[in-house]
């Protein structure tokens, strides 16, 4: 694996310490059984996203999608079942195992919703940045923004 460094980007940048520290450590938090299930990421339009991951077999009460700070949590486990038919199964080649899935979810990320629908499961994900925190325009002109004791007594 190669490593990168980015302490020149550091240097170039401000505000941005939190993206490259994750940027650094994605190589320490690889897992080589993080393959299961497959899923796709999508961008939707400008402040929507969505997560589509494929969970054949697994029924709606058999997931469980959970919100925290900044992360989302999808976790699949199958009920038992008992061979009701009584036939023997030759090969089983539709995985039924159970699995955790998560995502690092940006500020101001959050769970729209969720469907299972042919069973891909769809998370559907929206950010809202809060009005305080959009960016706005400074209008540049003349006068200063605020008055000194000076300019008050004169």
């Amino acid at each position: 694996m190669r490593s990168y460094d980015l302490t020149p980007l550091y240097r170039s940048t401000v505000g941005f310490d939190r993206l490259f520290s994750l940027m650094d450590q994605l190589g320490a938090f690889e897992q080589p059984t993080a393959s299961y299930p497959p899923y796709n990421i999508e961008k939707l339009g400008e402040n929507e996203y969505r997560i589509s991951l494929a969970v054949a077999g697994f029924a709606e009460t058999d997931l469980t999608i959970q919100s925290e700070a900044n992360l989302l949590v999808i976790r699949g486990e199958k009920q038992a079942e008992s061979n009701q038919s009584g036939n023997e199964v030759l090969f089983q080649g539709i995985a039924a195992r159970q699995f955790e899935r998560r995502f690092q979810l940006a500020d101001y990320v959050s769970v729209a919703a969720a469907r299972l629908e042919n069973g891909l499961l769809h998370v559907d994900l929206v950010r809202e940045v809060p009005e305080a925190k959009k960016p706005r325009i400074i209008p540049i002109g003349d006068k200063p923004a605020r008055k000194t004791v000076e300019q008050i007594a004169a």
